[in-house]
Order: structure tokens, then sequence, then C-alpha cells
């Protein structure tokens, strides 16, 4: 790839003609060293580098913090200072992933989200602008370094275990689940024909099939099955467009801000839900002081089963999808998704007609959505909801998430994001392995205080509606101040 020259904050071009990588400045501007050094991918992302470099310019956390904007973005990975401003459009994980995280140190979840740290490592090259000054502490002063050094420890360990190598055969059995269940429904239809019965039975088969593929295509965006990145790209293209009808990119741009500031408004769009339900501490009271009342909020836990459940996945997610493929102007998506609705008309057309064919569709996606909504909301509703506050990556994501109760059950219903706590610690690991690492993490969570939150699976469901009814009464209560 052939990068533009980018400019850098004070003034300077950052391209061919500015120092490589691996240069270090003084902070009068000579040269410490000449000679130019190759660092690898995985050295730089754990910020071991033990050879000479030539000079950078060095930036104080006050510096770095001001260019916070997203016509003016600034990162600190590994101590050192990226000016990413004319990369945001062309990130892959979409522009608001890099804004969210403006005038921060971003090395935990630059580790965390990213598989080829050596390709990365190219594109990071030239957004280079300097270092941290060597009396400035690694992250901004209100981290605990301590804690930050314990959980990039953890992570080192675990990659020594190999933690994050996935398991082929799991996958593949997971992936041949899909067909069958896809393969019985048909079968069932060609053979019985397609009265009341048969057809409530293949939409169970068919809902079951979709819930499967929706973990399974979650799995396949966070983390690398294939040694080839294409064969992953590939294959999350047939699972998520082509047997659910839903866009992919949709799905990184939304799914990967929910990772990196999970529960943080206004960064974390799973959270922005008003004014149809409002969720928290914050957002209530923000409407109740403000006299807003769309809806009669105090039922909210009500109608969430009515609406939030079964509307989830055939409204909402359906309806943004085509939206946002449609003004991003997604042709390869559009060309997916529309293969999926192509094969449901040639399958099941025969047997109910275009009419019938298209409520088939979307009466399974009703069927899906409650199971698809309880579990994904489980782990984060209940859970700390707040503004921005800068923490550390570990105590970011342990007091927002919450894990469910290990069993076969609930490890095959909710896809193994019974785990949630150890799934947003590190997306990149494969969901066989979190139950191996839960340990070590609850220690970690011991050690400096931060409760682990394990339940039981109905209790879990139960606490979504509990919530809702708190954050009513916030509502309520700041509503009807006088």
């Amino acid at each position: 790839m052939t990068f533009e020259e980018k400019h850098a904050g004070n003034g300077s071009q950052v391209g061919k003609s500015e120092p490589y990588l691996g240069e270090k400045h003084q902070a009068n501007g000579k040269p410490i060293a000449n000679g130019k050094t190759q660092v690898s991918g995985k050295q730089e992302a754990h910020g071991k580098c033990d050879v000479p470099r030539k000079s950078l310019n060095v930036y104080s956390w006050q510096e770095v913090q001001r260019h916070n904007q997203e016509a003016d973005l600034w990162l600190v990975i590994n101590r050192k200072v990226y000016n990413v401003t004319g990369w945001v459009d062309r990130h892959p994980g979409g522009r608001r992933v890099l804004s969210h995280y403006a005038g921060e140190d971003a090395t935990d979840v630059f580790r965390a989200m990213h598989l080829e740290l050596d390709t990365v490592q190219l594109y990071l090259k030239p957004l280079l602008i300097g270092e941290l000054a060597p009396e400035e502490p690694s992250q901004e002063r209100n981290k605990n370094s301590q804690l930050v050094e314990d959980f990039q420890e953890l992570r080192r360990t675990l990659e020594t275990m190999n933690m994050f190598n996935a398991n082929l055969v799991f996958f593949s059995l997971h992936f041949i689940q899909i067909l069958i269940l896809e393969a019985l429904a048909w079968l069932m239809l060609w053979y019985f024909g397609n009265g009341w019965p048969i057809t409530i039975c293949i939409s169970f088969l068919l809902t079951i099939s979709q819930a499967q593929s929706s973990f399974l295509q979650h799995d396949i965006g966070h983390l690398s099955i294939f040694k080839k990145s294409k064969w992953n790209h590939l294959m999350h293209k047939f699972v998520m467009c082509h047997l659910k009808g839903l866009s992919t990119k949709w799905w990184n741009h939304r799914h990967f801000q929910h990772h990196i500031k999970p529960n943080i408004y206004p960064k974390d769009p799973d959270i922005d839900v008003g004014p149809l339900f409002l969720i928290g501490d914050l957002q209530p009271v923000k409407y109740g002081k403000k006299k807003i009342k769309y809806i009669d909020y105090e039922k909210q836990h009500l109608y969430f089963y009515l609406v939030g459940l079964p509307l989830l996945m055939p409204v909402y997610f359906n309806l943004q999808s085509m939206q946002v493929m449609y003004l991003q102007r997604y042709w390869g998506d559009i060309a997916w998704v529309s293969s999926f609705y192509i094969r449901y008309f040639i399958t099941f057309g025969p047997f109910y007609g275009i009419f019938g064919t298209v409520l088939l569709i979307y009466f399974v996606k009703f069927l899906e959505s409650p199971w698809i909504a309880c579990v994904t909301q489980m782990s984060h509703i209940p859970m700390k909801m707040s503004e921005e506050e800068n923490r550390d990556w570990f105590t970011t994501q342990v007091l927002v998430t919450c894990n469910v109760e290990q069993s076969f059950f609930n490890d095959w219903f909710t896809g193994h994001l019974n785990f949630q706590i150890e799934h947003h610690l590190f997306p990149t690991m494969p969901r066989h392995n979190y139950h191996k690492v839960a340990p070590l993490v609850k220690s970690l969570c011991a050690k400096y205080g931060l409760q682990y939150v394990n339940k039981p699976l109905l209790k879990a469901f139960g606490d979504i509606v509990r919530t809702l009814k708190k954050s009513a009464a916030l509502w309520m209560d700041a509503y009807y101040e006088t």
C-alpha cells in the first residue's frame, strides 16, 4: 500500500522523508543514534525493543490529550505517538473506533483488537510522529500502572499457553451443525409438505440454525480460524450475509465500537436505545429533568417483552443493516445479502410462493430475536453505565460485563457468550478457551478489588427487566420532581 504524506501536529511531515519507526530524538532534537533498526510487529506490540533507535520527537501527555478531536486525532501505543487524523476514513474498523480513543493511550485496545500485528505495523509506520517524553508515564496518570502491567503480563502468559489459537475442528463442527439444520428443514418440507405442523417444525429448526449462525459469525468476525485472512473474510461474508442476511461491514463498525468503549455514553451504540428505552443511571435522569416523555417509561420493563425482544432482529437490525449498506454503498455486502433471499426463494418458494417465503423468513427472525436479545443484553444492561471516565482496559471491561455460570447447555445456548468478561478482555481469543482463562482473570480481579460477577442463567435474564424497572424509577423521580 502507498501511503500519503501525513502532517504532524508540530508542522513536520510524516512520510518517506521522516525518521524510521524505531528512531528517537533527544529533547533538543539532536539524534541519539543513526543506524536503522528493524523491529518486529510483535516486539512493538509488547513494547519490547532493546536495539538502538534513531530519534523521535517527544511529547507530554498534556500535549497528546489536546489532540482529541476527529479533525485532530492522536493516539499513544506502547509510548509511541501516532497522528491518525488522515487515516480514520480508511480504518477497516471504522472511523469512530479510532476517534473514541482520541488523545488517549490505546496500547491494550490495539493489542486486543488486532490479529496480524506485523501487517498492522506497516500501516502504523507512516503515522508515527514521536513518543512520550522519558519522564512521562506509559499511561495517563489517572490509571493504575501496576494493574495495567499485570494485565499485560497476563496476556503474555496466555499467548505462551497458546490460548489464542483456534481449534478448526471445533468451529467446523458448529458450521456443520448449522448446515444440517438448514438441510433438515428443507427435507422435512419436501417429504411431508407445507402443512401447519411441518411449517412450525421447520421454523424452529431454522431458528436454531439462525441463532447458531449468529454466534459463529461473531466468532469469525473477531478471530482468525483459518491461517489466511482472506479465508476468514470469505467465511464471515458467507455466514453473516448469506446465512443470516445481514451486512458484515455494518456489524463490524457497530460491534467494534461496543467492544472498545462498552456501556459508555455516547460511544457504545448498543446502549443508544432511546427514546424507546431508558437504561442506566444517567439517561433516565437526563430525560426526566428535561421532562421528556415520548412513551410511558414507567412500563418500559413490560413493553421490553412486547417490543424489544421480538423486534430486535426482524426490524431494528435488519432495517439498520439495509440502511447502512445502501447509504455507504457496500455493494459487496448487498450482493451477498441478496444471495440470502435468493436462496430462500429457490428453496422454499415452490412450497410457499414469494409472499409466503417472505413471511417464513421474518417469522424465523421473529422467533430468533428473543433468544439473541436476551443473550446479548443479559451481560451488559444490568452492569455499570457511565460517560467517558478514561479507565484502563482491564477495569473498563470488568466493570461493564458479567458472566453466566458454565454448563453444557449454557455454553451452547449462548454460544459461549456466557463468558462475557473473558470475551471482552480478549476479543480475539477463541471461545473454546474462555473457561480455561477464567480462573486467571478472576484472580487478577480479586487482587485489585474488582468484582467478578458470575450469575445463573435465569437470574441474568431476570436482571434485564429488574434493571429496566430501576431505570424507570429514576426517570419518574426526575420527571415528577417539582
